[in-house]
Order: C-alpha cells, then sequence, then structure tokens
C-alpha cells in the first residue's frame, strides 16, 4: 500500500508537472526586444515621474509608441537619446538640464511661527493643520516629505530645517515637486543661477511680519534688471529664466536678501555685498 501511495503521487507530479509546461508554452507571453532593450537604458529606480506607475511600465508603453521617447524626465537627454535609437525615431530634446529649486527660505530662524505642531513629522500631513505652523501660508514647512520621496537621494534637509537641493545628483524628475504640499519646489534650468527664493503672495507689509527674508514686492529688483527679465507678480517677484542672463544687479539691491545668487564663491545675497563693502572702507 505504501509503494502504491509513492506510484500515485510520482504519477501525478509527472502528469502536474506536463500540464505546467504545456501552460507555460501555451499561455507565455512574447516580450518586445525592443522593450527589454529600453528597461536596460531607463535608471530603473521607479519613480514614476513619467506618469507610469514604474520602469517596466513606461519601458512597454514607448516599445509600443503609446508614450514618447523623452518620457523618461529623470533619465533627461541621454536615456531620451538611447530610446531613440532603439526605435529609430527622432524627437526634439530640450539641450537645457532642469534641477529642483527651493523657493523659499525661511527656515527655523527667519520665519515665524504661529503654532505648535505634534503631529506626524510629514509636510502634507502638516499642512493639513491650520496650513501649518508657520505665519506664512506660503512657507516651506521644513519636515522634509521632499528628501524622503526623493528617488535619487539628492535633497537633505540642514540644520535650519530647509531643503538643501543637490544639483549634481538631482536629475529633475519632479517628484519633490508633485509631493510638496506648498508648492516651493520648482524645476528650474540648471543654467539660470539666480533665485527670488520666496513664494509668499502676502502684501510687502504681512510678508514683513512673518519672515524676515521674504519679498516684499519693492520692486527694486524689476526696475534694476537690464533685460527685463523680472515681474512683479502677485506681490511676489518673478525672474524669467529664459530671459535672464546671470548679470546678478537684482542680488545686489535686494532689501531682505530674498533672491540668492547660485553661483559658487560669490556673495549669494545683498547683505553679503554690503559686508564686502564696508570691509574695503576699513
Amino acid at each position: 500500500m505504501f509503494t502504491t501511495s509513492i506510484l500515485i503521487l510520482s504519477l501525478s507530479g509527472l502528469i502536474f508537472g506536463g500540464l505546467l509546461a504545456i501552460a507555460s508554452k501555451k499561455f507565455k507571453v512574447e516580450i518586445d526586444p525592443k522593450e527589454e532593450e529600453i528597461l536596460k537604458a531607463l535608471p530603473n529606480t521607479n519613480c514614476g515621474a513619467c506618469g507610469f506607475p514604474g520602469c517596466g511600465s513606461a519601458a512597454k508603453a514607448m516599445a509600443a509608441h503609446e508614450a514618447p521617447a523623452d518620457s523618461c524626465t529623470a533619465g533627461g537627454a541621454d536615456v531620451a537619446e538611447a530610446v531613440c535609437q532603439i526605435l529609430g525615431v527622432t524627437v526634439e530634446l530640450d539641450a537645457h538640464r532642469k534641477v529642483a529649486v527651493i523657493i523659499c527660505k525661511g527656515g527655523e530662524r527667519e520665519a515665524k511661527k504661529k503654532a505648535i505642531y505634534s503631529g506626524i513629522k510629514d509636510c502634507k500631513s502638516a499642512a493639513l493643520v491650520v496650513g501649518g505652523p508657520k505665519s506664512c501660508s506660503y512657507a516651506c514647512i521644513g519636515f522634509g516629505t521632499c528628501a524622503v520621496v526623493c528617488p535619487f537621494d539628492a535633497i537633505y534637509m540642514d540644520e535650519n530645517s530647509l531643503p538643501v537641493v543637490d544639483e549634481v545628483k538631482c536629475t529633475g524628475c519632479g517628484v519633490c515637486v508633485t509631493n510638496c504640499p506648498k508648492n516651493v519646489i520648482k524645476l528650474i534650468t540648471s543654467d539660470n543661477r539666480i533665485h527670488v527664493r520666496c513664494s509668499s503672495l502676502d502684501k510687502g507689509n504681512i510678508t514683513r511680519k512673518s519672515c524676515v527674508v521674504g519679498c516684499i514686492a519693492c520692486m527694486k529688483c524689476a526696475k534694476a534688471c537690464p533685460v527685463q527679465a523680472i515681474d512683479m507678480i502677485d506681490n511676489v517677484a518673478i525672474i524669467d529664466p529664459d530671459k535672464c542672463t546671470n548679470c546678478r544687479k537684482c542680488v545686489e539691491l535686494c532689501p531682505t536678501d530674498a533672491i540668492e545668487n547660485y553661483f559658487a564663491d560669490e556673495p549669494r545675497y545683498a547683505s553679503l555685498y554690503k559686508d564686502a563693502d564696508e570691509d574695503k572702507g576699513e
């Protein structure tokens, strides 16, 4: 009886194994070779910036010509060119690399608080409670959700509870942009090195009360710009990166240090220019 049971089990195993082998061949899904090539060319971080749930889905869509060859924003021009070669197509690529820029510098030291938040240290959660703990309703909340969601480890939080972008690591994927509840992160061409780091739409007198480095809409920067690259929109200065020549005139004149110069080894904002002038006078 024991031998019979073994024989029955062995025979059952052979039968089921044969059925599985037949089923695997019958229902085998053929993968487009181009899809596999595209997947190898992608960063494979599954960041979702392209609008697809992962790189596999994006590769499949591009191989089927259901998505443009430059869908991978995280990969940039290099990946787009590789995909174009695989598909035998051409697309007009943006030669200017974009990076994330934090459009707020009101950290723990600069921005006043209206409340003490003791909930989950997540910007989205904090934004649901009276718009966040800071007096400025447009300010960076400072809990680092952008740093957590960044798939390339390109953002970290400084000692002032403000996010800092590592431009070398940043791919401009935009994941941080979509996850910021205050919309204080923008993708701007890396060629543009002058940024107004304020997003407040409040009038100047209100901004002054809530943040010492906020834009007060004084118009000095707009009047000084030699190429008319700065407009005052809803009480905040906006720089047009397509017009800006990085001349730095606006940086030198900003009375609140809201405009910053991102060129290395140069005065970062107006007060540093003034300090340099005072040292020369001595």
